[in-house]
């Protein structure tokens, strides 16, 4: 017997981060919004552990790990179990991106393990061992539009009736989440203790008007990651300049997303990005379910 879950990409529409704690971790004040690029993790008993992991045609796999330090193995070690796993990953999310690919899989991978073996554990309890995992786990369990505090990991849901478009462009190469935190530290040794709340932003949500949530989008780690990055920059001017209403880096990068007025100015905007040499361009749409049984 097998189980696959499916697990979607998340954006961050807004993203505030406050001075570095003692911990060494940074408060965080954020709205997730999860879009329709899916990871599915499929889990089966085996003689050994194992995990496979496979990509589609634009993503690149080879840094994803492929033993027991890979997310989704460490997550069926949450509930102590006797049984071995075979664990597989097709990846659609683009990897080392800020879309929280990893935090997928470990969704995917606690949802999986509960249902092969018939655990049937509350959603509180699944919630406590994915943020132990990592702080954009529980969103991953939870989709759709959620305001994520803490270090991201307490998600409280949001309503969100909009039907928002995207273009995403990953990059070819990746951008250290760490060194993108640390040069924040740097831009911002005054950052305030607590970020700022995203008022205009949860505004915006419920008022279904993309020009308006467009202005409203905001990310305090995109400066950081394009003072590291620059072409992180010219892309979004470049999609600015295709039709898109805003661009805007995804989480702690490379990923750019761009918010479209509609369907077709989402594929517009691909289009032109695709046009000028960019070789994955990808559209979505969001919110979109958090992880689920597929099979």
């Amino acid at each position: 017997m097998s189980i696959t879950v499916r697990a979607a990409a998340k954006i961050n529409l807004h993203l505030g981060v406050g001075r570095v704690r003692e911990d060494g971790f940074h408060p965080l004040d954020t709205v997730y919004q999860a879009v329709s690029l899916y990871d599915d993790v499929t889990v089966s008993q085996g003689t050994e552990e194992s995990v496979s992991v496979s990509g589609s045609s634009s993503i690149d796999v080879r840094d994803v790990p492929t033993d027991t330090s890979n997310i989704a193995m460490r997550a069926l070690a949450e509930v102590p179990c006797s049984s071995r796993h075979v664990v597989r990953i097709d990846k659609a999310i683009p990897v080392a991106g800020g879309m929280a690919g990893g935090s997928a899989d470990a969704a995917a991978a606690l949802l999986a393990h509960d249902r092969l073996h018939g655990l049937a554990q509350p959603d509180a309890v699944l919630l406590e061992q994915a943020a132990r995992l990592g702080s954009d786990v529980p969103f991953s369990l939870v989709g759709g539009t959620a305001r994520g505090r803490g270090r991201g990991e307490v998600v409280e849901p949001i309503a969100d009736e909009g039907a928002w478009w995207w273009v995403v462009v990953p990059s070819g190469v990746g951008l250290s989440t760490p060194d993108v935190y640390r040069h924040f530290d740097r831009l911002f040794p005054d950052a305030p203790p607590q970020p700022d709340e995203p008022t205009e932003l949860l505004a915006a949500l419920a008022s279904r008007e993309p020009l308006r949530l467009a202005r409203a989008l905001h990310n305090d780690l995109q400066e950081p990651a394009v003072d590291l990055r620059p072409e992180l920059g010219v892309l979004i001017a470049l999609g600015e300049v295709e039709g898109a209403l805003r661009g805007l880096v995804s989480g702690s990068g490379p990923t750019v997303v761009f918010l479209c007025e509609s369907a077709d100015g989402a594929r517009a905007t691909a289009a032109g990005l695709a046009g000028a040499g960019h070789d994955v361009v990808l559209t979505a749409t969001g919110p979109v379910a958090g992880a689920h049984v597929v099979s």
